[in-house]
């Protein structure tokens, strides 16, 4: 399976593969304190080349099942961003979890927007889900800001929902109707 699009004149969005272990690590690496905030506690495992490689099997498989996809934002070879989706069910369902960051260094540029877009015509044309959900943390002001810019409507808030950064916060979740 390949997928690959421009989102800007020099970043596009396409499918994680087996040779993005290097990459992705380095990602990972150096946003480490930009995603703490907004992520799972991480333990130092979670940073090295074979938890990754695990990792990166593991969305893979769930690639070939169907029951994931995950992206991946890149600039000139150097993954700059992430979108995944999870949780995708089928039968009347026919629904997803998405989830996405972008590199510090790149936060404001319009990429998350472009990446979601893109996603959602994947999810529309490729998938034929009819709806996505999104959570954010109450106070990801700029989060939120992507998912209403992309159609999403705040559909409640779900306390303690995700032990992010080490504590079970409460969360304002999102969904964006796709068949309409």
């Amino acid at each position: 399976m390949s997928y690959s699009v421009e989102i800007s004149d020099d970043v596009s969005l396409r499918l994680l593969t087996e040779r993005d272990v290097a990459v992705v690590l380095d990602a990972y690496l150096r946003n480490r304190e930009h995603l703490a905030p907004w992520d799972p506690a991480r333990s130092a495992s979670f940073f090295t080349s074979v938890e990754q490689a695990a990792i990166l099997t593991g969305q893979i498989e769930q690639l070939n099942a169907g029951s994931g996809v995950p992206f991946v934002i890149v600039k000139s070879d150097t993954i700059i961003g992430r979108i995944t989706l999870t949780s995708i069910v089928r039968g009347p369902f026919l629904s997803a979890n998405v989830g996405y960051w972008v590199d510090k260094e790149h936060v404001g540029q319009g990429l998350a927007s472009a990446a979601l877009e893109n996603v959602i015509n994947y999810c529309i044309k490729d998938l034929g889900l009819h709806r996505l959900q999104a959570s954010t943390l109450l106070h990801n002001l700029g989060s939120q800001k992507v998912l209403r810019k992309a159609g999403f409507e705040p559909i409640g808030i779900a306390q303690k929902y995700l032990k992010i950064a080490g504590t079970w916060q409460d969360h304002l979740l999102f969904q964006r109707i796709l068949s309409e």
